[in-house]
């Protein structure tokens, strides 16, 4: 079984930076891998994706862009590399305004993680604790990401869970 952990957390809640934490942490064999999801459609997410770059340099990441294609980075991954995921909800919304087969997107990507040997820790919001949105697609994208973490918290060692930079382990240990 891959030592998987899905850090969950809302928006600027210390989710990227534990993950990030946790993966330089580890005893390594090379350089850990960032698979980075985010693409940008406005000058706002360039901003963001390039400061994230910036952050991430000279830090020993190795990073991999795969705004849709997350199963095949992972097995194109080296076997030895232990991998960040930032952000599974990123990946969701690209396929669900891509139009995708969510499920089986879903599928793929449960088996991708449990097929890599090496320690996986993957981020994703947890954005199920608002209010009910106004419209079909932000209820759909809601109802979607709830499903996804669900799949993949059970199918995680450990989950944790990030609220004002404190960690709360939901699964296994901190």
């Amino acid at each position: 079984m891959t030592d998987f952990t899905l850090v969950l957390g809302g928006a600027r809640s210390g989710k990227s930076r534990l993950a990030e934490a946790r993966i330089l942490a580890m005893p390594r064999k090379g350089e850990p891998v960032y698979i980075a999801t985010a693409q940008a459609f406005d000058d706002e997410m360039t901003a963001r994706i390039a400061a994230h770059r910036a952050q991430r340099e000279g830090a020993g990441w190795h990073t991999v862009e795969a705004p849709l294609a997350l199963a095949e980075a992972l097995e194109n991954a080296p076997p030895t590399a232990s991998i960040l995921i930032d952000c599974l909800t990123l990946w969701l919304s690209n396929h669900l305004l891509a139009g995708s087969d969510l499920p089986a997107e879903g599928a793929r990507l449960a088996q991708a993680i449990a097929a890599h040997p090496a320690p996986l820790v993957a981020v994703a919001n947890e954005v199920g604790l608002g209010i009910v949105p106004d419209n079909p697609l932000a209820r759909r994208f809601r109802d979607e990401a709830g499903r996804l973490n669900q799949q993949l918290a059970a199918q995680a060692e450990r989950v944790i869970l990030v609220t004002a930079g404190l960690p709360l382990a939901l699964k296994g240990s901190l």
